[in-house]
């Protein structure tokens, strides 16, 4: 599976690692809603499971994605400050974004 993150975004999710409560945990991308052939988005800590696969990023940073998920493969998770302050994931190969 394949996730990239630009510069903005992976500095936003290390700062999200640094919290006690995400001691143990990585950063996952998951999908929200399922819209026929699109997808929402979202960002949490979490822990691997069982059908978790480990997508190292040129960022220095590693994301779970769940490798049943079709929809989670070939996004982008981007952190922009306008026209609001938060994360975007795109997925090109599914032609949908979601602003979480």
């Amino acid at each position: 599976m394949k996730c990239k993150v630009n510069q903005k975004a992976a500095k936003a999710l290390k700062i999200m690692l640094e919290i006690p409560e995400a001691e143990g945990k990585m950063i996952r991308v998951e999908v929200t809603e399922l819209h026929g052939n699109h997808a929402h988005y979202g960002i949490k800590l979490d822990k691997q499971k069982e059908h978790d696969v480990v997508v190292k990023t040129d960022k220095d940073i590693d994301i779970l994605l769940d490798s049943r998920e079709e929809f989670l493969d070939g996004i982008f998770v981007q952190y922009f400050f306008v026209p609001q302050e938060g994360f975007v994931i795109t997925n090109s190969s599914k032609g949908h974004h979601h602003h979480h």
